[in-house]
């Protein structure tokens, strides 16, 4: 199984990005990016809840004889957008100008169709120092309802990091959830950075690769972390996770080597380049 899918590679007429699960190897996580100049796409959303995420630019959508609109943003840094919940076996007329992202969830259960504004998406400043970064929670329990489906999106400034300590989602257990994730990159100023993917004795995993934007590092099961941004280069990424568990929840383990690192933030401040954009307006 390849991990890191370098931008283009997975390109599929006007998706930019193309993973299902079964070119992931794995049973519920997906991501599509569709590129749109003025035009209408038609999406079939099959056995999967879907999210349509404007990386840029804004459009309407059409789905289940409703049309919303979407504000959308200019870029990822620059504000938090709004967003549409398609759910399975559905059609959605997508028009536009821009990039969307579509991340998924496969589902048994299908929800209506709807529309999540940007004032209701939480901001979280989370860590301190080099390790500060911004979290965007558009779809996860606490903040919108699906039923399989997570999806966030984590913004870092030029040299911090983040995705740390590293931890890991690949156990049922007490106080850890078994979750398949793709992270979804974009760096500022054409820049790159760094993301490390390691696993346990017992199912290995060893990934150190060089990010640019529409980059896609899979993450199955092991260690992820640090995403180091490049000093002078703001890292994006969008976080999409599900797995086979009843319950929809995001519960992690650090890695016990490295979970020492939460406790010398309460000695430190929050980075003054956060919160990015017009986030720090609406906090």
């Amino acid at each position: 199984m390849t991990l890191y899918r370098e931008a283009g590679s997975t390109a599929d007429g006007p998706f930019s990005l193309v993973v299902t699960p079964e070119s992931a190897g794995w049973g519920h996580s997906g991501l599509r990016v569709l590129e749109l100049d003025g035009g209408t796409r038609t999406v079939a959303t099959g056995d999967a809840e879907t999210l349509v995420l404007p990386l840029s630019g804004s459009g309407t959508v059409g789905v289940d004889g409703e049309t919303f609109t979407l504000a959308g943003r200019t870029g990822v840094f620059d504000a938090v957008t709004d967003f549409v919940y398609l759910p399975c076996d559905a059609e959605a007329t997508i028009t536009g100008t821009g990039r969307f992202a579509l991340p998924s969830a496969r589902t048994q259960r299908r929800l209506p169709a709807r529309y999540g504004p940007a004032e209701n998406v939480p901001v979280e400043l989370r860590g301190a120092g080099n390790c500060s970064r911004q979290v965007n929670n558009y779809c996860l329990p606490h903040t919108f309802d699906a039923d399989q489906l997570l999806v966030c999106e984590v913004l870092t400034p030029g040299g911090n990091w983040s995705s740390y300590p590293p931890h890991k989602h690949d156990e049922a257990r007490e106080g850890e959830s078994v979750l398949e994730e793709i992270y979804y990159f974009e760096v500022g100023r054409d820049g790159m950075g760094y993301q490390r993917v390691y696993g346990t004795a017992e199912r290995p995993i060893d990934v150190l690769a060089e990010v640019r934007t529409g980059d896609v590092v899979l993450i199955p099961h092991g260690w992820h972390g640090p995403s180091m941004a490049a000093p002078g280069y703001d890292l994006y990424y969008l976080n999409v996770m599900a797995g086979p568990g009843q319950e929809r929840a995001w519960l992690i383990c650090d890695d016990p080597a490295h979970g020492w690192v939460r406790q010398t933030w309460e000695s430190q401040d929050v980075d003054p380049r956060l919160p990015f954009g017009t986030a720090g307006r609406r906090r």
